[in-house]
This record gives C-alpha cells, structure tokens and sequence, in this order.
C-alpha cells in the first residue's frame, strides 16, 4: 500500500481498524479489523501483590514521551515483527502531530521498558509494549492505565487479548461491542500529556479503589 498518510491513519482508527506488515522489511500494509477485540477496562486492571511489591520498591522511574522512538524499536526489537519500517516512520509522524505517545520505565539511566499507542478522543490504541527488564512492561501498563483514568480517557483499545493482558484485567468484546465502545469515546475529549506522574503508591491506591 503506498500513498497512506497520517490523516489517513487516523480515519482509519477511527472507523474501527489498525495497520500492521507481515514483517520489518514488507513495504506493504494490510488493514486489521478482529472479529473480537481486546480492550481493557479502565476500572479493571489488576495489580498482583507481587507487582504491587516491585512497584513500592521503587529503583524505576516513569516518564511521557522522553524517548518514543526508543519506544518503537523496542517494541520492534524482536525476531518477527509487524512494526515495518514504514510503520515506525508513519507513528513518528503521528507523534509529531500529537496522536502517538509513549509511557517508559527508565532504571539507572536506561530505558527498560514502555508502551506506545494513538490518541483520539476519549479512546486510547494501544499498539505494542516491551520489556528489557522482568515486569517493566507490567508496570508501564499500571502507570498507563492510572494515567488514562486521570486524563478523561474512556476506552484503552489493547486489539488482541493475549494471555498476559488477561492476566492484568483484560477481556475481549464483539466488533458490534468494540464499535459502540468506540463511538461515545470519539464523542468526548482527553487528555494524555497533562497529568502529573504519580508515586506507585499512588496508582496502587487508586487500582484498589477502581477495581
């Protein structure tokens, strides 16, 4: 597929689908719409007492798009991938524009895991996450979610659901679902920059009084 553009992209989020490319080198893009899809509940993300453990030990700092292209690669940094080039080079764009962002777990000066996805409305796209360290992806998911809930956000669109993102609270719904889902969030507005970071104990609190 040649001539897709941001603008493009987002219509295309918009009317329900997402792009991936067989592999790192395809050039060509095919549009994804799931018969079920993976979403996860903002009240309903679950914080094991193990991780809740890792995250009051701290040594691990969050931080919002410091690095999204280190994001990116991380996420792509695998021996099969849906992240193509032109994929990286379309969600660079959209982060220029101010719809793709990345939450990071930094630890000594290193970026040890993230999440990255797309913004519109109250819906947020979650498109890939990674981890170089055991439960940085857990927790950038943790701060994420804290994060959706304070910045208005009202659908955090995980695609699939994999059995981790099950294991933290995610559930799968219908298209007919999904699509309903998606259109009361297109209809409002939020915000995922502003927010302050918060200490982990302050997202435990408020996981345990959402959920």
């Amino acid at each position: 597929m040649t001539g897709l553009t941001p603008e493009i992209l987002l219509r295309a989020y918009a009317a329900g689908v997402f792009p991936m490319a067989e592999h790192r080198e395809d050039p060509d893009i095919f549009w994804v719409d799931p018969r079920r899809r993976g979403i996860m509940p903002l009240n309903g993300f679950h914080i094991s007492r193990s991780l809740a453990r890792r995250m009051r030990r701290g040594g691990f700092s969050i931080a919002i798009n410091r690095d999204f292209a280190g994001v990116i690669d991380g996420c792509a940094a695998r021996e099969e991938t849906w992240i193509s080039h032109t994929i990286r080079d379309l969600y660079l764009e959209l982060h220029r524009l101010g719809h793709a962002h990345s939450l990071e777990v930094w630890q000594e000066g290193e970026l040890t895991g993230g999440v990255y996805g797309v913004t519109l409305g109250a819906a947020f796209f979650g498109e890939s996450m990674f981890s170089r360290r055991t439960d940085a992806s857990k927790i950038a998911l943790a701060f994420l979610v804290d994060r959706l809930r304070q910045g208005g956000f009202q659908l955090f669109d995980t695609q699939f659901l994999t059995p981790h993102l099950a294991s933290l609270g995610g559930i799968e719904i219908s298209r007919a679902a999904y699509r309903l889902r998606l259109e009361r969030a297109l209809a409002q507005s939020a915000d995922f920059t502003s927010p302050a970071v918060p200490s982990a104990a302050e997202v435990i609190q408020r996981n345990t009084q959402t959920s």
